[in-house]
């Protein structure tokens, strides 16, 4: 009698998650799921026209910053910029790639000298980033999310005249 009895505890015990709604188990597996997830990485970085999407993320990720590079250096060599002194300063961009691929530039930390040799160089970036070719965004788990990078520039410029 005493084995019969203990069977049925052990049996009351185990039956209460057989009595549990098929929502609450779906909305667990799904917590237990998102906790899983590392959200500070994806797993397809953004993408310009010629990266290709089948390569590692080392190489998507090289292959997006490089063509960043090109395509903002090639829109900065439009502008003359002047200065009255000798000027090195590295300016900090740390900006967002949309779900849509735009652009969008969070945050410009540079120097005062900067600021004040060339006090339109911000606009201009700024400018320059938001108007060239829209990158592909990044994927998570196939859904495109945003991503942001920090893109450090060296300005090195010549006294003029």
């Amino acid at each position: 009698m005493r084995v019969f009895a203990l069977c049925c505890c052990f049996f009351l015990l185990l039956s209460c998650d057989w009595l549990a709604n098929p929502e609450s188990k779906t909305q667990k597996l799904v917590e237990d799921e998102l906790r899983g997830i590392d959200w500070n990485d994806v797993d397809q970085y953004p993408l310009f026209e010629g990266c290709d999407e089948t390569a590692s993320k080392y190489e998507q990720r090289s292959c997006f910053e490089l063509t960043l590079m090109q395509n903002l250096g090639m829109s900065l060599q439009e502008f003359r910029f002047t200065s009255k002194t000798d000027l090195q300063s590295t300016v900090h961009i740390d900006f967002l790639v949309e779900t849509t691929g735009e652009i969008q530039v969070v945050e410009m930390q540079n120097d005062s000298a900067l600021q004040d040799q060339i006090p339109e160089f911000r606009e201009i970036l700024i400018r320059s980033l938001r108007n060239m070719p829209k990158p592909e965004p990044a994927l998570k788990r196939g859904m495109p999310v945003r991503s942001r990078f920090r893109l450090p520039l060296e300005i090195t410029t010549k006294q003029n005249g």
